[in-house]
């Protein structure tokens, strides 16, 4: 307010101040000569006045007449709006310039400021397509959810600003817990950007969270053409993705499909065990049991696991102890010194009553790094040896406040889970699952020793 009564009494000053100038100049009467290649020629101040006036008109018709003349022939050469642009250039300025202020305005929070500067915008270009962005932004802003609903379904009557009216219609679902109508209007954001990584990030969430398997794996392929993704990352996340399918239609009793999705998991990432065990299952109920196994040694040469011995057992339940042992050398000799195939070749040696080699296999885990699992085993080692009950009973309270060993563990917020999961129940973050020892003092769930085999008497 006191800037604008400051701007008029200025103006007011500087209209008296070339009134009073133009008064003492117009009095003087003084005669001015110009010379000019032996020309003299002779006139009043006023009159020289007015000549400069005139001269600099006359410049200025001539400028305006000459970009009147240029948009004429631009006219004529197939540009139809060239003359209109020409003769609204000032009033497309000044629309131009309030649209600037009115964005201005919206990022330093000024939502009232915005909406003014936008309807001042509005008069001078009449583009609805810009002005009615700042205006959904500035009713945002100033939480009239309402009216920027109106204005972003306005923004959909026009193509080039139709992502627009849908993405500001997504987000206002999303805030009402609509996922529903935000997960379609997501579908059609990214059919109209397909390359925009924000809406394909959006619409995978969406996605994941209904479970909704099929589109999320087309929205992971949709980031990699965008770029927004490694495809080696893309392709795990497929993986997982076409896993919880398989577990799904599984549960859903659609064993054919579940069969191919889980196929379709192993074979884009052979090491995800989850996969790896569900793919091995499949091919032995098909009679392929040697496929079977080679699915697990391949997943175990890349990460020992206790589900994979698991099921590499369940390939012939029905073998003695010696048998199991001698094929389960195919996957003993697969990174022998990890603790898990350690784990596991004292457990084969403790089934086959091979105590020594059981012991020998453990060394000194039981000692220099317990866990409920290999106490567990040296447990069952003292008592197939035929120690007192005293010396089993010492080794199973040892192993009652031992840590839990390696668990399923979400990278992203370390919630620890029972089992594998492609979004974590906690944080639901996708793909965050790793097979590792939680932290000391963090919740490590249930201290059961994960076995690989089910042949440990405790």
């Amino acid at each position: 307010m006191i800037w604008q009564a400051t701007k008029i009494a200025l103006f007011l000053l500087v209209v008296v101040g070339i009134a009073f100038a133009a008064d003492v100049f117009i009095g003087t009467g003084e005669i001015v000569r110009l010379s000019f290649r032996g020309r003299e020629i002779s006139m009043t101040t006023p009159v020289l006045a007015l000549g400069v006036v005139a001269a600099l008109v006359g410049v200025w018709l001539l400028l305006y007449l000459a970009g009147l003349a240029i948009a004429v022939i631009a006219f004529f050469s197939g540009d139809e709006t060239a003359i209109s642009r020409y003769l609204d250039r000032n009033r497309e300025r000044r629309g131009f310039d309030a649209l600037a202020r009115g964005m201005v305005a919206l990022a330093v929070g000024e939502a009232r400021e915005a909406s003014v500067q936008a309807g001042r915008a509005e008069r001078d270009l009449k583009r609805p397509e810009l002005t009615n962005l700042i205006n959904a932004q500035a009713a945002e802003l100033s939480g009239n959810r309402t009216r920027a609903e109106e204005y972003y379904k306005q923004l959909l009557g026009d193509g080039a600003t139709r992502v627009i009216g849908v993405r500001g219609l997504m987000k206002q679902k999303l805030e009402d817990g609509d996922t529903e109508t935000a997960l379609k209007l997501a579908e059609k954001a990214l059919e109209l950007r397909p390359r925009h990584g924000e809406t394909i990030s959006t619409l995978l969430k969406l996605q994941l969270e209904q479970e909704d398997w099929a589109g999320a794996r087309k929205t992971l392929l949709a980031s990699v053409r965008a770029k927004n993704l490694p495809r080696a990352i893309a392709k795990r996340r497929e993986a997982v993705v076409a896993l919880a399918d398989a577990r799904r239609r599984l549960e859903s009793d659609d064993t054919s499909g579940a069969s191919k999705a889980a196929a379709e998991a192993n074979r884009l990432s052979p090491s995800l065990i989850p996969a790896a065990v569900l793919a091995a299952r499949f091919e032995k109920k098909k009679g392929n049991a040697r496929k079977a196994e080679a699915i697990l040694r391949k997943a175990w040469s890349a990460n020992p696991h206790p589900d994979l011995a698991t099921a590499f057992a369940a390939i012939r339940p029905d073998e003695t102890p010696t048998e199991r042992l001698r094929r389960f050398q195919q996957l003993l000799k697969l990174n022998p010194s990890f603790e898990e195939t350690r784990l596991l070749k004292a457990e084969l040696l403790l089934a086959a009553e091979d105590l020594n080699g059981a012991r020998k296999a453990l060394g000194s885990m039981a000692e220099e790094e317990p866990t409920v699992r290999s106490l567990a085993i040296m447990g069952a080692i003292a008592k197939s040896e035929g120690s007192s009950e005293q010396v089993v009973r010492g080794w199973l309270t040892r192993a009652l406040s031992a840590p839990g060993g390696a668990r399923w563990i979400c990278e992203s917020c370390s919630h620890v889970h029972s089992s594998w999961a492609a979004v974590c129940e906690n944080c639901k973050a996708f793909d965050a699952m790793s097979w590792k020892t939680p932290k000391a003092g963090s919740d490590s769930g249930d201290s059961t020793p994960v076995l690989a085999l089910q042949s440990i008497d405790l």
